[in-house]
């Protein structure tokens, strides 16, 4: 029995401290590009922002940030329709059930673009919600280029390098220009990925999405990079640089209305992300500790019995005058020999079962995280795009093994724990008298 429970706490433990890691390396890998940065957003307390309520941020504020030296990099974002007039769209059997006749007419070949100076560094990528899978990212210096998804390439049979026309949308209420612009763009790239939550419309879906250079999504509204209205903008900062006190200094900043801005760090942009990791981390410092306090509780209770069950022993061993502590040395010898089988035995044991135990607990966690999360884009009638998913992210996998450092961690925990619970099991007993413990036991 003392061998179970030493096995069933070293292995439970193990677990713990196995998930505990395996939690760590995957939030360090997920936020590996958004621990440090920090993005410019439009207040909506005071600022409504576009009339389809995207933001409405001057470029040349955004200018003052990176003027910054604790800025390192940067993205901004223009927001924009584009008509792939002549084309259809990718639909589903529910984006058809919305498509009525006029908005088929206004909205039927158009797509929902990104401008971005970055691609690679853009939230969509970043969150894993779209993954290249064909060419290259955009950068600064690409002018009418274009990433499209894999799937609209397809049914038109498109590739990386031709050439598509996107048309400026009179219907679009961010159009406030009125323009009618025709942008030819090269495919410089194709990406994957599809929504996790419900659409209602086709403009929801990955499919009939893209990623264009700032320029395009500029000029279909009839701007240049300069006068274009941004709807926010990320910045990477330094790696010896604090985060907070960057923020704090930026936000001084003279010329910008800051009544009509808000800075937030990037990771505040993925609750459920954070709210999962913090999950992962409270259910295996549960399994850590609790396994060890329930197993010490149960492992005292069990060795008081055994060395009550040896009390003429002890008396003879102490009326012969043998030393409490000798006869202590032998208790704790025999306790640790049962102890050492148990606790390789517990390596092999966590090894086998670590994963399967870390999965259940992963997916009981999202689960509960991905409804809140569920419930809250609801309220907030965020929709069903790539924008809500990433919102929604949890964690989707955990690459869990025993660490041999983990192992030996336990391995010495349990040994001193056997012997400190053995000495206090046992200390009662060593010091009565020899007479009184062997009546006792007649």
């Amino acid at each position: 029995m003392i061998f179970l429970i030493i096995l069933l706490m070293a292995s439970l433990s193990l677990v713990g401290l196995s998930i505990k890691g395996a939690t760590a390396k995957a939030s360090q890998e997920t936020f590996k590009n958004i621990t440090n940065s920090f993005s410019m957003q439009i207040n909506r307390r005071v600022n409504q922002g576009t009339p389809r309520g995207a933001g409405n941020i001057k470029g040349e504020d955004i200018k003052k940030i990176t003027e910054n030296k604790a800025i390192e990099s940067y993205i901004k974002r223009i927001n924009a329709i584009g008509d792939l007039t002549g084309y259809e769209l990718i639909e589903t059997p529910e984006t058809k059930k919305n498509l009525t006749a006029d908005r088929a007419q206004r909205f039927g070949s158009s797509l929902m673009i990104t401008g971005v100076n970055d691609s690679s560094k853009e939230d969509k990528f970043v969150s894993g919600s779209y993954k290249l899978v064909e060419g290259e990212h955009l950068t600064k210096d690409d002018k009418y280029q274009i990433l499209m998804h894999k799937d609209l390439a397809a049914k038109h049979g498109w590739k990386v390098g031709d050439k598509v026309k996107l048309n400026s949308n009179i219907y679009d209420a961010d159009n406030e220009k009125g323009a009618k612009e025709t942008v030819e763009v090269t495919i410089k790239g194709l990406f994957d990925g599809h929504n996790k939550s419900a659409v209602t419309y086709s403009q929801e879906l990955y499919e009939n999405t893209a990623i264009t250079d700032i320029h395009t999504a500029a000029q279909l509204y009839g701007y240049t990079e300069d006068t274009a209205i941004y709807g926010d903008a990320t910045f990477f900062v330094a790696g010896d640089k604090n985060l907070d006190t960057v923020m704090q200094e930026l936000g001084s900043i003279n010329g910008i209305n800051w009544k009509m801005y808000s800075l937030i760090k990037s990771s505040s942009n993925y609750p459920a992300l954070e709210q999962s990791i913090s999950g992962m981390y409270k259910m295996a410092n549960l399994l850590f500790w609790g396994s060890l306090s329930f197993s010490v509780l149960l492992l005292a209770l069990l060795l008081t019995l055994w060395i009550n069950a040896r009390r003429k022993e002890v008396g003879i061993l102490l009326s012969i005058g043998l030393k409490q502590a000798s006869i202590l040395g032998q208790f704790i010898t025999e306790a640790v020999m049962i102890a050492i089988p148990a606790l390789i035995s517990a390596y092999f044991l966590a090894n086998y079962t670590a994963r399967a135990i870390g999965n259940t607990v992963l997916a009981n966690v999202t689960s509960d995280v991905a409804k809140q999360a569920s419930k809250a884009a609801q309220a907030s009638n965020l929709g069903g795009g790539a924008e809500v998913d990433g919102f929604s992210k949890t964690l989707s996998s955990l690459d869990i093994s025993i660490q041999p450092s983990d192992f030996a961690i336990i391995f010495v925990l349990g040994l001193v724990l056997v012997v400190l619970v053995m000495a206090l099991a046992s200390s009662n007993l060593l010091f009565k008298q020899p007479k009184e413990l062997l009546i006792d036991s007649e």
